[in-house]
């Protein structure tokens, strides 16, 4: 039954009337008024939505663009830094462990102008040993080779280019907390060792002398078991526990060409595995997260990712959950898979992990630097995999992943059906995939040339990538990929099913 509502006498719309016209003139003003303070407050910092974060992704409120944001420029990261500069634990007056009586431990042993994840790889495991010791690890902002720099060009008259770590990853390793009442020293940036340890206090450690050591009953650990790495680093440090700076540096080159803590005879190998675990459950591992303008370059292209057509009505929503990533390695690689089908490689550090599905065993033959051709073969079919096989291993580890979520899930499969190439290729080569792609029923297909990236995001733009492939349903990486590994990690520690992680 309808409601009947009676008409209002003249005289109650004349009161309505009085008591209205003020109020609505009111509510017009105030609405006026934030509008011109939306928009001013909106044209102030629209050009920085990619460069606001929590302070617990690495910043809080920051902008750092040049040129008015014109991407053919790099950002200045002046408001960066600063922030990280700002961090609390960046106070000398602290208690102890922090503070001026604290305790540090710097790596001027560890790598740069290298690519990102190599150096990812040696800053998170030095971390985690810097944790195991008691002593706040010394980081240091992500200094670029020019080779691989977005803008090469633009910085060709400046040594040095560098990005600051907490642009690109956020957790212990950049100073972030680690659990909550746990009493560990918080790392720090090596502009603050500068002031928290004069070099009057620092006790120098030399790598040879824990990586060479030749003495009566000690063992020679370059090269070595993982863990045994770890243990005599460690041994070495508490040796000198007294000491509240400790600084590792380098053996010259021409004594050890890799001359690290842990170096590429630990990630290029089986040793780094004797350490998972180990490494796995620390909070350096544990807390490691998506730092704000990589999570903010992602959202800004979600819409890419959704399925088109009839499929968009059906499956998950979750773009991510429904996709498929490869890491596709063109160019120079070639020459990559030259040198390590010569020297007969494993695959790479975390990629060899037991529990994923596809492995590559060295086949036997060949010599020290050198290889037989039917073997350089073989490396050549998983490290620099052509067309076909590229297409058939997308659709095999789509059928292997439904089919192993439908039995896992008693009954309910799984959707596949979106696919991101991890891939700076734009050549003729890169579009006869895509197009092979398609007619194998790949609809949607986007690589990393279509994202759209503003200047922070585009200094970035690898974590990006590697985001991507780590919230994939299936990821498929290069075996001997330092990226790949480390993608590898952040889907283990996701809980990503075995089966989604693969190798050409």
């Amino acid at each position: 039954m309808k409601e009947h509502r009676h008409a209002p006498s003249p005289l109650m719309r004349i009161r309505r009337s009085r008591f209205f016209q003020p109020l609505l003139i009111a509510i017009g003003l105030t609405t006026f008024l934030l509008f011109i303070y939306r928009s001013t407050s909106s044209s102030s910092s629209s050009s920085s939505s990619s460069g606001t974060t929590s302070a617990s992704e690495g910043g809080s409120k920051l902008t750092d663009y040049s040129h008015g944001g014109d991407v053919a420029y790099p950002p200045k990261w002046d408001k960066m830094a600063q922030w990280q500069k700002d961090l609390p634990q960046h106070d000398l007056n602290l208690p102890y462990p922090e503070g001026r009586t604290g305790r540090y431990l710097k790596f001027s042993s560890q790598i740069r102008y290298l690519g990102w994840n190599n150096c990812l790889n040696e800053m998170l495991m030095n971390n985690a040993l810097a944790y195991d010791v008691g002593r706040a690890y010394v980081f240091n902002d992500y200094w670029w080779k020019h080779d691989y720099y977005p803008w090469p060009s633009a910085t060709a008259n400046q040594h040095d280019v560098r990005t600051p770590l907490n642009a690109i990853i956020s957790g212990p390793t950049s100073g972030m907390p680690y659990d909550a009442g746990d009493p560990a020293p918080r790392s720090v940036h090596e502009d603050y060792w500068e002031l928290a340890c004069p070099p009057s206090e620092r006790v120098i450690i030399n790598t040879r002398e824990v990586k060479k050591k030749a003495g009566p009953g000690e063992e020679v650990i370059i090269e070595g078991e993982g863990s045994a790495i770890w243990d005599a680093w460690k041994r070495k440090l508490k040796s000198v526990d007294g000491a509240r700076c400790v600084e590792i540096v380098p053996a010259p080159r021409e004594e050890d060409t890799v001359p690290q803590v842990f170096d590429l005879w630990f990630f290029g190998s089986v040793h780094s595995l004797s350490v998972w675990d180990r490494f796995r459950k620390s909070p350096v591992s544990r807390l490691l997260k998506t730092a704000g303008p990589v999570n903010s370059g992602i959202e800004r292209n979600a819409h890419l990712f959704l399925p088109v057509g009839a499929a968009s009505k059906i499956g998950p929503r979750d773009p991510f959950e429904r996709m498929m990533a490869m890491h596709v390695r063109r160019g120079d690689y070639k020459q990559a898979c030259d040198s390590l089908a010569a020297w007969n490689s494993t695959y790479y550090n975390w990629n060899l992990l037991p529990e994923l599905p596809d492995h590559f065993p060295p086949p036997p033959g060949g010599g020290y630097g050198w290889n037989t051709p039917e073997n350089i073969e073989k490396y050549m079919e998983h490290c620099l995999p052509e067309i076909p096989a590229i297409v058939k291993k997308a659709r095999d580890s789509r059928d292997d992943y439904i089919r192993t979520m439908r039995a896992k899930r008693g009954g309910e499969g799984a959707m596949v059906d979106v696919m991101y190439l991890l891939t700076n290729d734009k050549s003729e080569w890169m579009m006869g995939l895509i197009e092979a792609l398609r007619k194998d029923g790949w609809k949607n297909i986007k690589t990393s040339n279509d994202l759209e990236l503003d200047q922070l995001q585009k200094d970035v733009n690898m974590a990006i990538d590697m985001d991507i492939a780590r919230r994939a349903a299936v990821f498929i990486g290069n075996g001997w990929s330092s990226m790949s590994s480390n993608i590898v990690h952040r889907r283990v520690l996701d809980e990503h099913d075995p089966m989604g992680t693969r190798f050409w």
